[in-house]
């Protein structure tokens, strides 16, 4: 026995015993098998339906038994095919006797039914009744309810997910795990639905096949085995009940087994445990049921010794559980004399993980926002803003970290906020059930909408009905929903804030991958002394903040190698390395063209604002603030000018004034490019299309 059982285990470790089951249930509907093999696929049939239902009760949850669908529909198709070879022998072999089908249907047959073929029907109709209409009737309603609640569940336990996940409640992995088992559910309930109508269908089948069977044996005992109408019906019908019986009661199992999974409840007990712990936890519950008892037992006519044995029985019980020993209270506390106090409770020191790490980037939405967030609604948002990342990192040459988005009921319903290391950068209002249409400048005719402001480049906007869409875009309006204006509001705030994204463990994850394809190039950079990783993080800031791409990794380190044994400071390495990146810089302004349209400063003022620099030991230059304005006004116009046809904004400057001429410009004119003359490669034409600063008054300030 041990061996069939180690044989049958390895089988089932590699994936062959579901294949040998099918393949010996279509022997059973084609083949005509011997009395003995049907006693052990009976017997076995009976095995198997009893481990199921002992599973189904130790289960502490219905989806532990995920595999039960699938079990259900292999146990159906066993019978059916056992009942449709237990019918060939009947069929052939009744006629010999009742002995002819097997002893396990003999044995039900005369010992179960003493013989007697009418109270064989008898107690047929009463399982076929109880399984038919009871079991298998109740456990298809109540798995069609499950499976038509649990998908309704499954948006808002995703999004419980979702929230705890946002809210750091739970890691990523315990995310992924509890969206598996949500999912899981979903299946498991939903296969159930369809696994009951098989136990619905076989209980039909069962009842067809005896009638069958009858009518079938009586014809061919009569007319084939030459025995008379009684003799025949006594035969045929004791075979017949004695194998519905013996199909019959492994089929009232399984209807009880799925019965009892999918009315199960998910805990962490076994169902003996849970109906114990909730039914008889309560003493008086059984004092008040042996009291009612016990009354009738003092009834006259009734069987009083068991009516009242059994009122002793659960009044006794009773007096046992409520003596049992139970959670001590707590414990009471004196009133102490005045003046005196009770040292605090003790409780749980502070540790590290009471203090909540700073998002990088994160974006908080008002709940009418929800949906664009949201998988499970459609909502569009969430790849857009991974595809932005994608883009991004590409583009800047390293990794933007993920964007923690969550719910804020303290926003507006259709605002949301964007922040980074947690000071808020950017908050706009939009529509989920609109567009927006954004004024490129020209447009034809009116559109009916709320007037508004795109939130990324501040142009006049309408926010329209979805229906006006075409009418929109043909009168010159760009039209976008809500979840593309808050990506590219997003994206534009990470162009912006590219250098506040970058930190030392991005820089040494660069420096690593790079030392896998030039490792003495590394290695001879975090050679030098004085050469620390902050420098390096403060050069790639100072490149990004002015929107200057650090994909070319080898040629900033090598940059850097050369020019650390001059000098460590970051400004004086950063335009090294930016006189490096010259090609690439002016490659992602004009791309291919060979011309390179500049804005230039009159010599004049170039040469006042030098000297202003060296006068304040290269910490700031002193301008009058009449001056500052009307260079401002005049850099932005000429910008604004290049911008509308349609070429870069490119200021060109000495390399003395270039980094406070970018500082100062950059957060007034959001599109100007600040160049040295360094930094224009031999390659490029250059074109001066204006020069500021001539004609103005220009003057110190000491």
């Amino acid at each position: 026995m041990n061996a069939l059982v180690e044989r049958l285990s390895t089988l089932g470790r590699l994936g062959l015993a579901t294949p040998l089951l099918l393949v010996a249930m279509l022997g059973m509907l084609v083949l005509p098998l011997p009395p003995f093999l049907l006693d052990l696929l009976f017997t076995f049939n009976i095995a198997l339906s009893l481990i199921v239902v002992m599973v189904a009760v130790y289960t502490p949850r219905p989806i532990d038994f995920a595999a039960f669908p699938t079990v259900l529909l292999l146990a159906t198709l066993l019978r059916l095919s056992l009942n449709v070879a237990s019918t060939r022998v009947i069929l052939l072999n009744g006629g010999e006797g009742t002995g002819a089908a097997g002893k396990v249907i003999e044995a039900f047959g005369q010992f179960v039914l003493g013989g007697n073929f009418a109270i064989g029907v008898v107690v047929f109709a009463i399982l076929t009744i109880i399984n038919f209409v009871v079991v298998t009737k109740g456990a298809g309603r109540v798995s069609e309810v499950s499976a038509r609640f649990t998908l309704d569940a499954m948006p808002g336990k995703q999004m419980a997910i979702d929230a705890d996940l946002n809210a750091g409640l739970i890691s990523q992995e315990e995310a992924r795990k509890r969206r598996e088992e949500v999912t899981l559910e979903a299946d498991f309930y939903g296969s159930m639905d369809g696994a009951s109508k098989f136990v619905r269908g076989d209980a039909i089948a069962g009842i067809l096949i005896l009638f069958i069977n009858v009518i079938g044996g009586i014809i061919i005992g009569m007319t084939q085995a030459g025995l008379s109408f009684a003799e025949a019906a006594n035969t045929f019908i004791l075979l017949s009940i004695g194998d519905g019986l013996v199909a019959q009661i492994p089929s009232l199992l399984l209807s009880t087994a799925t019965a009892i999974i999918v009315t199960r409840a998910s805990t962490s007990q076994d169902m003996g445990q849970q109906v114990f712990s909730q039914m008889f936890s309560n003493p008086k519950v059984l004092y008040i049921a042996g009291g009612v008892i016990g009354v009738l037992g003092l009834v006259p006519g009734m069987p009083n010794l068991v009516f009242l044995g059994l009122s002793s029985s659960l009044i006794g019980a009773g007096y046992l559980i409520a003596g049992k020993p139970k959670a001590a209270p707590p414990p009471t506390v004196e009133r102490l004399p005045e003046g005196l106090e009770l040292p605090p409770p003790a409780e749980r020191d502070l540790s590290w993980e009471d203090v909540p790490p700073v998002d990088l980037v994160s974006l908080e939405v008002g709940y009418r926002l929800i949906p664009l967030v949201d998988r499970t609604q459609d909502g569009q948002l969430m790849a857009r803003i991974k595809g932005i990342r994608r883009k991004l990192s590409q583009e800047f040459g390293f990794l933007i970290q993920p964007v923690h988005i969550r719910d804020n009921l303290e926003l507006a319903p259709n605002q949301y906020r964007i922040a980074i290391r947690g000071v808020t950068v950017a908050e706009a209002e939009v529509f989920p059930d609109r567009d927006l249409a954004i004024n490129p400048g020209q447009v034809f005719g009116t559109i009916e909408g709320i007037p508004t402001k795109d939130p990324t480049f501040n142009l006049d906007a309408l926010w329209i009905d979805p229906a006006n869409r075409e009418a929109a875009q043909a009168a010159g309006y760009t039209v976008v929903d809500a979840s593309t204006v808050i990506a590219t509001h997003l994206s534009q705030i990470f162009r912006e804030n590219a250098h506040k994204l970058i930190g030392h463990e991005e820089v040494q994850h660069l420096l690593d991958q790079l030392s896998r394809r030039s490792p003495k190039l590394v290695e001879n950079l975090l050679s030098i002394k004085s050469m620390s990783l902050g420098v390096i993080l403060k050069v790639l800031q100072n490149l990004l903040a002015e929107q200057v791409a650090i994909r070319d990794l080898r040629t900033i380190a090598e940059t850097l190698a050369e020019q650390a044994l001059k000098s460590q400071d970051p400004a004086t390495l950063t335009a090294a390395v930016r006189v490096a990146l010259s090609r690439s810089i002016v490659q992602d302004l004009v791309g291919p063209d060979d011309e390179l349209p500049l804005i230039a400063l009159d010599p004049s003022l170039e040469q006042l604002l030098h000297k202003s620099l060296q006068g304040s030991q290269g910490e700031a230059i002193s301008i009058e603030p009449g001056l500052a304005e009307r260079l401002q006004r005049s850099v932005m116009e000429a910008a604004r000018k290049q911008e509308a046809e349609g070429a870069p904004a490119v200021l060109v400057v000495a390399p003395e004034i270039r980094p406070w001429i970018a500082s100062w410009l950059r957060g007034a004119i959001r599109n100007l490019t600040v160049l040295a003359f360094t930094e224009i490669p031999d390659n490029r034409r250059i074109r001066v299309v204006a020069t500021v600063g001539r004609g103005d008054n220009v003057q110190a300030r000491d």
